[in-house]
């Protein structure tokens, strides 16, 4: 008995670290590549005006070579939940062309859900290869997800949690905690290897407040607010997908009328603020408040480039759209721009992923360990109010927030 839980043990160590090392190493040239890709777009504006015709390569190539996985990271999900037949590995290509292409053009668009599924579709190799069951295969799909948003966003922490919370909403699977564990730290540690770069965002050393029940009451406060932003945002992506499949059922008609909108909204706007990542106002809202109408317009931006068609994940969008109303409601509340903004981001991503534990541990991890009783009182007010349908529809529900 000792020995079968040895060798199981030794299987899924090894397991665990390569899908981790394969996605970390991933991961690694898809930022790369991204940060080329933003800067070229910066310095060439015109790309903008291309986007539609981006938007008809990338139908075509998926068309032509990814109708199995067209449902990106809720192909995942129905995987783990439902096991019928295995991810193929073109999905990584497919995903990673795709997302570079609507950044490339200015679409509003984010990077975890990019890597999520490489991750995914690198894990599912390791099915046949090793010869897994199919509860085992739920548990690698797992790894995937973890080691990819471990490595594109360097929380190897939250993004071990992530893989095993976001599968339901109400139920954690515990049991993948060990491998996705593994998967994050090796994927993490293996993309900075190959020098890829994070994000960093400002240090909150003598902006949190002291303890006290204005500042907890404040927190609580401010998270209604995330969450229902959250809200919005979820219902707003589902329902302008659905209207635009009813409306327009060819495809390539719906990425060139999404094409077209987000150029025209941004000439009428004469701003490139809200394309791409919005890494750089992202940044500007730790240090000055935003404008009170920032996270609305990403909010706007993101839904239509997502809903039409185009490639990326909505995760680096949340994380503008919460730090900028963050950092906007310093105008009106006694608290530092920057703590209001750390707030803002981890809480309304917390709110549409149905995360709030993965949450509380990214905001330590970014923001630093002070930050987490304010972080987790605006995380877990923001997830009871963003009602318990977030922004990956194959996620379960298996006990409601309401129960």
């Amino acid at each position: 008995m000792f020995f079968e839980r040895l060798k199981k043990a030794l299987k899924w160590i090894f397991i665990s670290c390569a899908v981790g090392a394969l996605t970390g190493t991933a991961s690694a040239f898809f930022l790369l590549s991204l940060e080329f890709i933003t800067d070229t777009r910066l310095n060439h504006p015109w790309l903008l005006y291309l986007l539609p015709v981006a938007g008809l390569i990338i139908v075509f190539f998926y068309s032509r070579f990814g109708e199995k996985v067209e449902a990106g990271n809720n192909l995942i999900l129905e995987q783990i939940h439902d096991p019928k037949e295995k991810i193929p590995l073109r999905m990584w290509p497919l995903i990673w062309g795709g997302t570079l292409l609507t950044h490339l053009c200015g679409g509003s668009a984010g990077r975890e859900g990019t890597a999520v599924q490489m991750g995914g579709a690198i894990a599912d190799q390791f099915t046949a290869v090793c010869k897994l069951t199919t509860t085992e295969r739920k548990l690698l799909l797992m790894t995937g997800i973890a080691g990819g948003f471990a490595s594109v966003f360097g929380t190897p922490w939250a993004a071990a949690i992530f893989g095993i919370e976001v599968l339901a909403l109400g139920r954690i699977q515990y049991r993948g905690l060990g491998p996705c564990l593994m998967s994050a730290f090796t994927a993490h540690f293996v993309c900075l290897l190959w020098g890829a770069r994070h994000t960093p965002y400002q240090n909150l050393v003598g902006l949190i407040p002291d303890f006290g029940f204005s500042a907890l009451a404040f927190s609580a406060a401010v998270g209604v607010l995330f969450g229902l932003c959250a809200f919005i945002f979820s219902w707003s992506h589902h329902r302008l997908s659905a209207l635009l499949k009813k409306k327009i059922p060819s495809i390539s008609l719906r990425v060139v009328a999404g094409g077209l909108f987000i150029i025209t909204l941004s000439l009428i706007l004469n701003t490139h603020r809200y394309l791409g990542l919005g890494i750089p106002p992202l940044i500007e809202s730790f240090q000055s408040p935003s404008p009170s109408y920032d996270f609305a317009l990403k909010i706007l931006f993101t839904v239509i480039t997502l809903a039409s068609g185009f490639k990326g994940g909505e995760v680096t969008p949340l994380f503008f759209i919460g730090a900028t109303l963050g950092s906007a409601l310093s105008l009106i509340l006694p608290l530092p721009t920057g703590f209001l903004a750390a707030l803002g981001f981890v809480a309304v991503f917390a709110g549409a992923a149905n995360t709030p534990l993965a949450c509380i541990l990214m905001a330590m991890e970014l923001f630093g360990a002070d930050i987490g009783l304010y972080a987790a009182l605006a995380i877990v007010v923001s997830y009871l109010c963003s009602g318990n349908r977030g922004i990956y529809h194959s996620q379960k529900l298996e006990v409601g927030k309401y129960a």
